[in-house]
């Protein structure tokens, strides 16, 4: 039973109050068919609204079955009204963009209705209605007799216990009214059916109740019912069920109603767009710029690691004495006299106390830690211990003259300023980027950059060179013959290498040395010629030979011991010929020939291993040399040594050390000390004995201190090229961009607060040095294009509020039916907002692939106006499903107060909107 008492309903405009119901009171039975019959103003509409929960009441209550609504809010009214109320309305007010089916499975999706149930009982109810078949015509393929069928068979679907309608003859004509009349008849045979009414004939044929309304007051009613209260239960305050609307809903709603207006939709996405294109466009142009960056940086990285020495120089300290002596300082004394001039003398001590030792063993024992933070900052290239290995390289020239490689034969006779000079040329023409490739004795032959996880070589030197033939070395006695960009090598180098006659070289620094004149022209060698060479390596410690007393002596100077040597020595091939590749920012290989790290890691166990060696750790305080001790307790010990030395000479090096002393005679006697020269050797040594017959102590002291002196352990064992893997000679620890570097250094700073102060690492930043500027350039670009963004977004987002308030304008009658079927403030808020998602998703794909179409002639711009291909825009895959979800977001954001406005909407009025 729907009990109305003493409702009271007044509308106030202005100073203006309309009394709509006045103190109205009527019982409704369970299923009867009443009409409200009245003229207009009368408050038939307003009675009829009231009821359905669109109108609020001001006072009295609205009773459903025991049920008191005095205190509903407006979820409990959106509650009531989907499951208890069905509206037919005279304008049938079905939502056009919607088929019949989704019209009617509506109220059942606000209920939560499975969408299998929902379309069961949505098709059952239009057959119900007479409109088997016609389930996917949507509204205006329908004549107006058949929409109010639609619309009766909405009101039905949730099986309401009340159906309410609102002049649901007055668009019909006659024929048709009554074919609604018929259906509305038969409905109240199960439940309550309230029509208002201008027509008074139909009421009399198919109501069983006529309620009379006028000024706000029931004037007459057919049938009244009768409640005795005093029997009835006190109303009670109970929700009525609950209805919801999921998000997918929402989004087909919006979506059916976006495809009603293409043209509109598309344009409204593509200016929504035109902010997502730009941002794109600074993205895409922004990772190609960070990426080329990147790569500088990664090039940069490779030729300038973080190089600590075992013993370096404070950099820092000598540009400071620099700037002083350039006068770059104020001198902080007037022009008014002559004043002295210190600086020269503070930058010698500035260059003497610059030097520092590092504790290379303790810090490689800090990286070799995995636990230790600097790990997760190095780079590509990883970290490189560089081992000071001794080691010679000999060569045939195309004279079949041997020569030393690091050139050393083409100086030792003809010792000229000119040949001096030519040899150093040669050196520096054949050096390319500072710490690229690690020490050795050899100058000419220098160790490649090892790669990561054990390959014998960085990717970072073999993707910046083309092999011209053969192959990148792999075996440790492979070495590459490595040329510049104009594939040249130095004249000098390639004499210092025997490729070349050395009697031509000699020949040429005679003709420099008495003045003439000297062409050295271009000389071409071949790639098979060059791969045909052998080279001789010969490690220090092979210069030993042991002599019967256990000691050890030199074997450089004897040419059929040398001769030996070479043949049992490790023979290098030359496996291949590289170039830097065109447009290379980096060339990592800075020294003519190349070998791997296997080479370096051969010369120390070969070296560790060698008899020498092996004799001098077996006794560390005899010199395996003289067999002598290393540190004399007094003068007397060291007389006693030089004695024992001596009459442990041969004649050949009794005759050697008489030279030696013979050179260092006072230039008063020197005639004398020439005649002597020469003579034969055992003259020399015969002249040496009669020196020596009754030396004074102070001539023996001195013949120790000048010939004999016999240093130390450390000294033998760094001369015979030992290197200890604990105790590497610098350490090249590899970043991939300038923010790592800098992590590095951090690291670097906090293992020197933790480790003591002789321990501590001194090192230069060159890159920081040299790239100092850089960062703030880079971040002066990012802060330019962050603001350019924002203003993007903020125009985006101000116009996709507007183009969604113009949506709420349009759809303000589908606003009001949405509520009429018990949809909440929150529901139509959603709707509003799916449609906005809609048209972020839309502007976000097509700014993308406008972007992606944009940037083809866009990258022929850049190379165009760069000069280079090696920027090249790209928008990354993450960056754009980014921009997407950020282009939906924006929208969002955008619609949130069009959404909102659109909730307060009032129900009645937007239902009367056209």
């Amino acid at each position: 039973m729907l009990q109305i008492q003493k409702i009271k309903k007044e509308y106030i405009t202005g100073d203006l109050v309309q009394t709509a119901l006045d103190d109205v009171s009527l019982n409704l039975r369970d299923n009867e068919f009443v009409a409200v019959l009245g003229p207009s103003g009368s408050g038939k509409t307003t009675l009829l609204n009231i009821i359905g929960g669109l109108d609020r009441y001001d006072s009295g209550d609205l009773i459903i079955n025991g049920i008191s609504t005095k205190k509903y809010k407006d979820r409990d009214w959106d509650s009531y009204r989907n499951h208890t109320i069905g509206f037919v309305f005279q304008s049938y007010n079905l939502i056009p963009h919607q088929s019949v089916l989704a019209n009617v499975e509506l109220s059942l999706t606000i209920s939560g209705i499975s969408k299998s149930e929902r379309r069961k009982r949505a098709k059952e109810a239009l057959v119900k209605v007479g409109l088997d078949g016609q389930f996917h015509k949507k509204p205006n393929q329908m004549s107006g007799g058949q929409m109010q069928r639609v619309a009766i068979a909405r009101a039905l679907v949730n099986d309401p216990d009340i159906l309410l309608a609102d002049e649901p003859t007055g668009a019909l004509d006659t024929e048709t009214s009554v074919q609604v009349m018929e259906l509305l008849k038969e409905v109240a045979n199960d439940r309550l059916v309230v029509m208002v009414t201008h027509n008074p004939e139909l009421a009399e044929k198919y109501a069983t109740r006529i309620v009379k309304l006028r000024d706000g007051r029931i004037k007459d009613d057919s049938d009244p019912c009768e409640v005795d209260h005093t029997s009835l239960e006190k109303p009670k305050h109970k929700n009525m069920g609950k209805s919801s609307m999921s998000f997918l809903t929402s989004l087909s709603l919006s979506f059916n109603n976006l495809k009603t207006k293409k043209g509109r939709t598309f344009l409204t996405a593509f200016a929504g767009s035109i902010g997502i294109i730009g941002i794109a466009l600074i993205m895409a142009l922004s990772n190609g710029v960070n990426t080329y960056i990147s790569d500088i940086q990664k090039s940069t990285m490779t030729s300038y690691p973080i190089s600590i020495e075992a013993q370096t120089i404070d950099m820092s300290s000598m540009m400071e004495t620099g700037r002083r002596l350039s006068g770059s300082e104020d001198t902080g004394h007037s022009l008014d006299a002559v004043y002295s001039n210190g600086s020269a003398i503070e930058a010698v001590s500035s260059i003497t106390t610059s030097f520092t030792e590092n504790n290379l063993t303790d810090f490689k024992k800090y990286i070799d830690n995995p636990d230790s933070e600097i790990h997760q900052y190095v780079g590509e290239n990883g970290v490189v211990y560089s081992y000071d290995t001794k080691f010679d390289v000999y060569a045939y020239d195309p004279d079949e003259v041997l020569v030393n490689t690091d050139g050393s034969t083409l100086t030792d006779k003809n010792d000229t300023n000119s040949s001096r000079m030519m040899s150093s040329m040669g050196n520096m023409g054949s050096m390319g980027n500072m710490g690229s490739m690690m020490s050795g004795s050899a100058g000419n032959f220098k160790e490649i950059m090892p790669g990561s996880d054990g390959k014998g070589i960085s990717t970072a030197v073999t993707e910046n060179y083309d092999v011209l033939y053969g192959s990148w070395p792999e075996e440790y006695n492979e070495v590459i013959l490595v040329l510049d960009e104009n594939n040249e090598i130095s004249s000098t180098t390639l004499y210092e290498l025997g490729l070349l006659p050395s009697a031509e070289y000699k020949e040429m620094m005679t003709k420099i040395e008495d003045g003439e004149p000297v062409e050295a022209g271009t000389q071409s060698l071949s790639y098979e010629d060059i791969c045909s060479k052998v080279f001789y390596m010969v490690p220090s410690c092979d210069y030993y030979e042991e002599n019967e007393n256990g000691t050890f002596r030199s074997i450089a100077d004897d040419k059929s011991k040398m001769e030996n040597l070479l043949e049992n020595a490790v023979k290098l091939k030359v496996t291949g010929v590289v170039r830097p590749k065109e447009d290379t920012e980096t060339m990592p290989l800075n020294a003519p020939i190349g070998f791997t790290k296997g080479l370096t890691d051969y010369l120390i166990s070969h070296t560790e291993q060698s008899a020498i060696v092996q004799a001098q750790k077996a006794d560390e305080s005899i010199n395996v040399l003289n067999g002598l001790a290393f540190e004399p307790a007094d003068n007397n010990e060291k007389i006693e040594n030089t004695k024992t030395y001596l009459s442990a000479l041969g004649v050949s090096d009794k005759a050697r050390l008489f030279k030696d002393i013979l050179e260092s005679v006072p230039s008063g006697t020197q005639s004398a000390s020439s005649q002597m020269m020469d003579m034969g050797e055992e003259q020399l040594a015969a002249a040496l004995d009669s020196y020596l017959e009754n030396p004074d102590e102070d001539v023996l002291l001195s013949i120790y201190d000048s010939y004999i002196s016999t240093g130390s352990y450390d000294d033998n064992m760094s001369a015979f090229g030992v290197v200890s893997l604990d105790a590497p000679s610098a350490i090249n620890i590899y970043a991939d961009s300038f923010e790592d570097k800098n992590a590095i250094s951090d690291c670097i700073d906090k293992y020197n607060q933790t480790a003591k102060e002789e321990d501590q690492i001194s090192y230069t930043d060159y890159v920081g040095m040299l790239m100092s500027s850089v960062t703030t350039i880079i971040n002066v670009i990012s802060y330019v294009l962050i603001a350019f963004v924002a203003v993007s977004l903020i125009v985006s987002s101000i116009m996709i509020g507007i183009i969604t308030y113009i949506s709420v304008l349009e759809r303000t009658k589908e606003i009001g039916i949405l509520r009429a079927i018990g949809a909440s403030r929150h529901n139509i808020s959603q709707v509003f907002n799916a449609e906005t998602f809609i048209i972020g998703l839309c502007s976000g794909l097509l700014g993308i692939g406008i972007t992606l179409l944009l940037l083809i002639p866009g990258n022929e711009i850049i190379h165009a106006v760069a000069g280079t291909t090696a920027v090249n825009a790209s928008l990354p895959v993450m960056n754009a499903v980014i921009l997407i979800l950020l282009s939906m977001l924006l929208t969002l954001v955008g619609g949130f107060i069009p959404a909102k406005k659109a909730a307060k909407k009032d129900p009645v009025t937007a239902l009367r909107t056209e």
